[in-house]
């Protein structure tokens, strides 16, 4: 039975400044390590829930022996307003500069000039930022330009089981999308230089955060790997110009190839051999823009999503999907996954939601258990390190298991021709669009770029609320709106919403720092990581390049 204790959750509970020593500590996850030491949790004994939670919310749910599995994300409202318990630890309470510290410990801001020489940018530039639920957070995200064909690409990747997987495609899956559209005579030139050992071309510029980081160690295989793939390219050769939705699709289906070959192939260095059976056995979701001119693609590889927010005449804000899930909400999905299976197995490729009733995400890259055959994952584990041959998930195979492989890396590709009403796209994992709806994400953001607030009838949802209470939410609105552009960064600003946002739509500063001091072995529970890119737009090249059509 639950123990009784005061009606709010006390770790997070009634205001109390944080000792000011601290202060200068709080960075990325490491507020929740200054909570777990300034308040003691009394309900650690509700992270491990049955099974059928599990199954319900989390992105991977392997069989209850295989792994101790933490209790599901619930509405925090729910979650404050439990019944009374018995002892009251010590409050903690952030102030507004902590909120901020640790918002925008992980923000990057990028300004694309409008003509770089060669081409007249349809991109003003972009905001990201992270905010991590898991420790180690397992999202990754990417930018970069190409600088042998034209264009940006910007990405979002969000892992599970780990974070090795989202890890190497981060760094790889731009490289192998600019070989896959590069000319046959640059693939000529570059190779010919690697053969006579001259410097290279470079063939991305990346606009990376400080804590976005490359794997040093795996950089020479990973080079072998994409310079095998240029080879075959050039082998091939067919003389036609390459289509952009063609070359995204290759190369998220090459760098998946590659992923699992290096983990069979295994390597004579005893870390990178851990390491590419590591990004192998995880997984990642991925969603990518290719930007040039007025011709935007999306591929999109899981459960990401790109949206673009569009201005109306009357200047309103409205969201237009550019990728679709590939989970079982969506049905298209489900049926193409019966479609690559025996009729036979039909009724056990799809339960609780997921796929062979563990995975989440229909299309994913590593994964590999649920895409080798019984036998290779048996021969890979027996024949790997001491950790991998230890580890009672990898040994695990999924139930039902009979004509692999039952997931793709192979994207879903969209192609959008912007006009100049399209203001902006966001890219984001999951972590935001389970807590928002891409209207409210096209609102709040179009509204934070444009400088100009619409206001909305406040909605009380069929809350009694008093005069008073009307009084406070009007006062707390005008604050907002005072203070709305105290964030310098986009996706800052959304993240601000997503996490802090009360049940009338606002943010409310109380409620943003319970969530954000929550400890790492409870974040987990009411949110995921959140990973967002947020691109904006030169309405004038764009329309420029659609008056030139004409």
């Amino acid at each position: 039975a639950i123990p009784v204790r005061s009606s709010r959750l006390p770790l997070l509970s009634d205001a109390m400044p944080a000792p000011a020593h601290l202060f200068p500590l709080i960075r990325n996850c490491e507020i929740s390590r200054i909570c777990s030491t300034v308040c003691y949790c009394h309900h650690k004994h509700l992270c491990c829930l049955s099974s059928h939670f599990a199954h319900s919310h989390f992105r991977y749910a392997p069989q209850k022996k295989f792994a101790a599995l933490c209790r599901p994300k619930e509405n925090f409202n729910h979650f404050i307003h439990k019944a009374d318990y018995a002892s009251t630890p010590q409050r903690f309470y952030l102030t507004p500069p902590q909120v901020n510290s640790i918002l925008k410990a992980n923000e990057y801001s990028f300004k694309v000039p409008e003509f770089d020489g060669k081409n007249v940018s349809s991109i003003l530039g972009f905001d990201s930022n992270q905010l991590p639920a898991n420790a180690p957070i397992e999202d990754r995200r990417s930018a970069a330009t190409c600088l042998q064909t034209r264009g940006m690409l910007l990405g979002v990747f969000d892992g599970h089981a780990g974070c090795a997987c989202a890890q190497a495609v981060s760094e790889r899956l731009f490289y192998y999308i600019a070989v896959s559209l590069l000319p046959h005579e640059t693939l000529l030139e570059i190779e010919n230089a690697v053969e006579s050992g001259r410097a290279l071309l470079p063939i991305l510029q990346w606009h990376k955060h400080p804590n976005d980081y490359f794997s040093k160690e795996a950089s020479k295989l990973y080079f072998n790997s994409l310079r095998t793939y240029w080879q075959e390219l050039i082998d091939l050769n067919t003389g036609e110009t390459t289509d952009v939705k063609e070359a995204l699709i290759n190369a998220f289906k090459r760098l998946d190839n590659d992923i699992s070959l290096e983990a069979q192939v295994g390597d004579p260095n005893s870390f990178l051999n851990y390491l590419v059976l590591r990004v192998a056995f995880s997984g990642a979701t991925a969603c990518v823009a290719h930007v040039d001119g007025v011709d935007l693609h999306v591929a999109n590889t899981g459960d990401s999503r790109a949206m673009l927010g569009v201005q109306e005449e009357d200047g309103s804000w409205s969201a237009v999907n550019l990728s679709y899930d590939h989970n079982a909400q969506n049905e298209h999905e489900i049926e193409r996954v019966k479609m690559e299976h025996p009729k036979s197995e039909e009724k056990n490729l799809v339960k609780q939601d997921r796929l062979l009733g563990l995975l989440m995400p229909f299309r994913a890259f590593g994964d590999v258990k649920f895409k080798w055959s019984i036998e290779l994952q048996k021969r890979v584990v027996e024949t790997g390190p001491d950790q991998l041959n230890d580890n009672e998930y990898t040994k695990f195979i999924p139930p039902n298991y009979h004509t692999p492989p039952y997931l793709t890396a192979e994207p879903e590709v969209i192609y959008h021709k912007l006009r100049p009403q399209d203001k902006f796209l966001v890219l984001a994992t999951d972590g935001l669009w389970e807590t928002m709806h891409r209207q409210d994400v096209a609102r709040i953001v179009g509204e934070y770029l444009s400088g100009v607030h619409h206001q909305q009838p406040i909605a009380v949802g069929g809350y009694k609320v008093t005069l008073g209470q009307m009084h406070g939410l009007l006062t707390e609105r005008r604050a907002r709106i005072s203070s709305v552009f105290e964030d310098q960064n986009a996706a800052t600003h959304l993240i601000r919403h997503a996490v802090g946002n009360n049940e009338f739509g606002t943010v409310d500063h109380e409620r943003l720092s319970k969530m954000l001091s929550l400890p790492e072995e409870l974040a987990r529970m009411y949110r995921d990581d959140m990973t967002i890119i947020v691109v904006q737009f030169n309405s004038h090249v764009i329309g420029a390049c659609q008056n030139e059509e004409l």
